[in-house]
Parts: structure tokens; C-alpha cells; sequence
């Protein structure tokens, strides 16, 4: 990364992932995304006196999958505290979070070969909504008790790319486990940015942090925003303030909030109405051996068995399903590298509509020789969303190559009899002129021409 003034970035991130469970964190509520306001609440959710939490077990199960699909130490025992702030979206006063002893911690993921820290990994509960208008404020509280992970970054990245892809291999490593949708548009994966800058080889400077930013990009932009802005301030002889900002997506452009809280600010202290959290290294290894083949221990293995390339395997791997296709493919084929190449023109981040059958058998025609690139593009398409076999359709619609040399030197002859002036160029030295000889024919014969063996046809020509 090049230093912006000399400085550079020291960035951390606490990312917010709303769990999947059936229901809330700590009451029989309806955990979904949609309804109408207020409509999935009870006194629990809304901090009503006298209502008592109770720890809702499949959040539990949920934060043990995030810790150890992140490696992460999975506690044992881990305790539930009260986080005391004014939330006007959370009734009673407090949220109900982890403090000193959540439930992961010591993690990590690797991002282009850096090793990024995870420092820990607990659970809490969300807030409900605000909605603002030009005139008022209107509450929706669906959202208060939502189960919650944060899961907290070491200031290990440096720059906006490491972090923009680093929370996308957080996002795929989420998803196969299944625990969230991650679906930022919807709140379920929000990120805080901790950022400070340094002469290199110098301490931290004071940090700043921007709230809930719900996009890749928009994490991107605001950390991009936030490094000028700071070293051109330290520059300026100015002072960094710790403070909150939240960032701007018109102008993407960060503006404080209010200045900076410290922990001590919260007043954490154990919550009375919960005990602590029991997890037996027996559930942490039912737990671990429930859970799938992880992208990176795919990438090495479509790399050791199969040959490919590890950025073929990072995109191969991006979405569970695709991962899980091509598997299941390549165990039918005997050309997995071809078949990764043909899937890999689809999008990283869009599930393929393809069987494995159907796959397989494309790669198959191709690697055989029996239909081209652009004919396999043509199955590819047709085939999705649909149990049609490949190799039918080719043959109902007459999509094999043409491989018969007799078949295509009389199509070559033909060719240049019809265009003499390029038959002639070429006989004389001009490349140019024998490509389009060759056009001609893939045009006629609708591209289903063998172009290999019409090139060593085509210097027959010159004779």
C-alpha cells in the first residue's frame, strides 16, 4: 500500500452478524425480517418490569459455528453481562451482551496470505430501529432481542482493500455454516470501523470510530475518507479526537457523532437474571464435526487433487452451493480443470442452476473434442433450471464440431475459391488473409468447425 503524507492506516473492525434462530435471543418472539412495525414483540423484548431473559440455546450453538469456522478458542464458560447506555430503540436501558468473558476469542483468518487476528467472538442482543422522518421519530422494536455476534478484528489491517476483502471471506466463511444471511441491504451483516494512522514503525495514534456501514464499498470509502482526513489534520499540527462518526454515503465523507465512550463508560456488570453459559467440550466437537469443509481447506484441496489454481479456487468457493457443485461434478468428469473453467464464467457470487450431471457431461464433450468453447457457453445457458441432458441437446440441434478432415478441406477449398483475392494473400506471406479464409468457414458451418485442425488444413494450401 502506498502511504498517504507518510502515514498509515491501523485499522480494527467489529462486525455485527444478526444469527439465524427461529426465534429471539432471549424470548419466545418471532426472529424475521419484513413484518409489519412492532408487530414481534412481548414484555421481554420491550424491557417491560418483571420480565425475565432466558438464553435462547441455538443462538448459543450458532456463536460455538462462528468461533471455530473462524479458529477460534471456544470457552466453555462464558458469562452474560449488562452494557448501560441510552438506546431510544432498546426500552429497558441496557443491552445484554458479553463483557470480560465472551465466548470465542483467539481467532483468525488468512486474506491474501496475511494473517488477520480475531480477537474475540460474543453474543448479545440488537436493538430495535429508528425511523426518522422531517418531523418525527417513529420506533419499530421488532428488531430489540434479535440474537447477535460481534466479532472483533486485532488493528491488523492496513488499508481499505485488505479490510474490504477480509470482511468478504468473513461473509463466505459465515454463510457455509449457515448461522446468517448475511444480507447487509437488511442489517443482518453491519461492520464498525476502529481506525488511527502512524508514522511506520510508531504506536497507534488515537482512533476514531464509524458506525454501521452496511456495504463492502461503503466500508471502503469511509476508511479511505477517515486515513486523508487524519493525516492530513496531524499534518495541519491538528489533534485526531477519539470520537464516533458515522459515514455519509452521498458525500462519503465521515462527520462526528459524539465523542468517543470508553468501557468504562458502559458500567458492564454481570447480568443477574442469566447464569453463566455451559458449553462441554463434547457439544465444541459435535459442534466442529457438523460443520463443512471450510473455503480455504477447499482451495488447497481443488489444488492438490485437481490442479487449479488457488484464485480459481477462492472464486470457486465464494458461494457453499457452487463449492458443493463442483465437487460433485468433478467426481464425474475427467476433465475438472475444463469443468472449473466452464463454471468460473459464471459469477462468483450467483448460484449456478446447473446439475452435476449436466456439468460433468459438458466438460466431458469439450475435453473430448467434440463440441468447442463456444457451443459448451451455449449448454451452459440453456441448461439451467432445467433437467435436460446435454448431449441431447446437442445432438437435437446439431452443435457437434465438425472434425472430418475431408468434411472441412472441402469447406476450406470452397472458401478460398470464393474469395481468390485471400486465397492468393496468403499464398504470398499474408497471415491476415488465412484468418479470414477460416472465418469464412466457421461462419458456414455456423462456428461448429474444428479450428485446429482447419489451421494445419489451412498450410496445405500454400502447396
Amino acid at each position: 500500500m502506498t502511504l498517504y503524507k507518510g502515514y498509515e492506516a491501523v485499522i480494527g473492525l467489529e462486525i455485527h452478524v444478526e444469527l439465524k434462530t427461529k426465534t429471539k435471543m432471549f424470548c419466545a418472539c418471532k426472529n424475521g425480517f419484513g413484518a409489519m412495525p412492532n408487530t414481534l414483540c412481548c414484555p421481554v423484548c420491550m424491557g417491560m418490569p418483571g420480565a425475565l431473559p432466558t438464553m435462547n440455546a441455538q443462538a448459543v450453538e450458532y456463536a460455538v459455528m462462528a468461533g471455530i469456522a473462524a479458529n477460534c478458542k471456544v470457552n466453555t464458560v462464558s458469562a452474560m453481562a449488562r452494557k448501560n447506555y441510552f438506546y431510544p430503540d432498546l426500552p429497558k436501558g441496557y443491552q445484554i451482551t458479553q463483557g470480560a468473558y465472551p465466548i470465542c476469542e483467539k481467532g483468525a483468518l488468512t486474506v491474501d496470505g496475511a494473517r488477520i487476528g480475531i480477537t474475540r467472538i460474543h453474543m448479545e442482543e440488537d436493538a430495535g430501529k429508528l425511523i426518522h422522518s422531517k418531523n418525527e421519530t417513529l420506533i419499530d422494536f421488532n428488531r430489540c432481542g434479535v440474537p447477535l455476534i460481534e466479532i472483533v478484528t486485532e488493528p491488523d489491517l492496513r488499508s481499505s482493500e485488505q479490510a474490504k476483502a477480509f470482511l468478504k471471506k468473513l461473509r463466505t466463511v459465515l454463510l457455509y455454516t449457515g448461522i446468517s444471511d448475511c444480507k447487509m441491504n437488511e442489517g443482518a451483516l453491519r461492520c464498525d470501523v476502529n481506525l488511527s494512522v502512524r508514522k511506520p514503525g510508531q504506536a497507534p495514534g488515537v482512533r476514531t470510530e464509524i458506525k454501521n456501514i452496511n456495504s463492502f464499498s461503503f466500508v471502503a470509502k469511509a476508511i479511505e475518507y477517515e486515513y486523508h482526513r487524519q493525516a492530513d489534520l496531524l499534518e495541519a499540527d491538528g489533534t485526531v479526537v477519539q470520537e464516533t462518526r458515522r459515514f455519509d454515503e452521498s458525500t462519503g465523507k465521515t462527520y462526528s457523532m459524539r465523542s468517543k465512550e470508553n468501557a468504562a463508560d458502559y458500567r458492564y456488570f454481570p447480568e443477574p437474571d442469566l447464569p453463566p453459559v455451559y458449553v462441554s467440550e463434547e457439544q465444541i466437537e459435535n459442534v466442529r464435526m457438523s460443520l463443512p469443509a471450510m473455503p480455504d481447506e477447499r482451495i488447497r484441496l481443488y489444488q492438490e487433487r485437481y490442479g487449479i489454481a488457488p484464485t480459481d479456487g477462492e472464486r470457486l468457493s465464494v458461494l457453499r452451493e457452487n463449492a458443493d457443485l463442483f465437487e460433485a461434478a468433478a467426481k464425474l468428469t475427467r476433465y475438472p480443470q475444463i469443468l472449473a473453467k466452464q463454471m468460473l464464467t459464471f459469477s462468483a457470487d450467483t448460484e449456478i442452476a446447473l446439475l452435476p450431471m449436466q456439468l460433468s457431461v459438458i466438460a466431458d464433450m469439450t475435453g473430448d473434442g467434440r463440441i468447442n468453447s463456444s457451443t459448451a457457453k451455449t449448454l451452459l445457458s440453456f441448461c439451467q433450471n432445467t433437467d435436460i441432458h446435454p448431449e441431447d441437446y446437442a445432438t437435437e440441434h446439431d452443435l457437434f464440431q465438425i472434425c472430418d478432415k475431408d468434411i472441412l478441406w472441402h469447406m476450406l477449398c470452397a472458401a478460398a475459391q470464393a474469395d481468390p483475392k485471400s486465397a492468393n494473400d496468403f499464398k504470398n506471406g499474408k497471415t491476415a488473409a488465412g484468418k479470414a479464409i477460416v472465418g469464412k468457414v466457421m461462419a458456414e458451418s455456423h462456428g461448429r468447425a474444428d479450428a485446429k485442425i482447419l489451421q494445419v488444413l489451412l498450410q496445405e494450401l500454400k502447396k
